[in-house]
């Protein structure tokens, strides 16, 4: 059977932390900032965690399972 691929989208967009969990970007950062609020952009930089109902989903794609 050959080696399971990478998905490249999935490879891009996520990190896997020390622990196991993965990192992401928050969306509604790109474009079309001048009506959001500094707290909002501000608070859209920092990193967040995938939820756990799609980590299963997401490591499938990092083939990490």
């Amino acid at each position: 059977m050959p080696k399971m691929k990478t998905k490249s989208s999935a490879k891009k967009r996520f990190k896997v932390t020390g622990s196991g969990k993965i990192k992401r970007k928050h969306a509604f950062k790109s474009h079309i900032l001048t009506k959001k609020t500094k707290k909002q952009k501000r608070n859209l930089t920092k990193a967040g965690l995938v939820h756990k109902s799609d980590e299963a989903n997401i490591k499938q794609q990092l083939c990490m399972k």
